[in-house]
């Protein structure tokens, strides 16, 4: 069997992205301030599911960087977090482009960027589990991460 490297945990911008998302999340909730391109871009139950939805990318992207189980599990709840992370961005893309204009043309670009670059971390992630189905060892049903099939 050929040996396999995943690398966990050594992106810095995407640890900065996951430790700022709660933060923003409930900022954006308790304080009850929000952009007014969101504001008005969005209804009040998308708005709010928008907001909470950075707490959840947040806490859940981190226990899946620090997830002291089975890798294939680690990997499951970052790609979940990646996938909704990059849902949220593209949201607060479209809606700055939406309300705003060319005035918001760089931070359109920046929240962009987040959107493309999580979704690039859930291609990364989907291809690393990949490697990981093809390296179970078929004859005894072992994984290499630990456990059985």
């Amino acid at each position: 069997m050929q040996s396999m490297r995943i690398w966990r945990n050594r992106r810095p911008f995407e640890n900065a992205v996951l430790v700022t998302a709660p933060v923003c999340g409930l900022l954006l909730i308790t304080l009850n301030v929000r952009p007014p391109s969101v504001e008005m871009a969005m209804p009040r139950p998308i708005r709010i599911g928008w907001e909470l939805g950075f707490i959840l990318v947040g806490l859940g992207g981190l226990l899946g960087l620090t997830w002291p189980g089975r890798v294939s599990t680690a990997l499951g709840i970052e790609l979940a977090s990646m996938l909704l992370l990059g849902t949220l961005a593209g949201m607060y893309s479209v809606a700055l482009m939406v309300m705003s204009g060319r005035m918001a043309i760089a931070a359109t670009s920046f929240i962009t960027a987040v959107a493309v670059g999580s979704w690039w971390r859930a291609t990364e992630i989907l291809l690393d589990l990949r490697r990981l189905i093809r390296n179970i060892d078929v004859d005894s049903g072992n994984c290499p991460t630990g456990g059985r099939r």
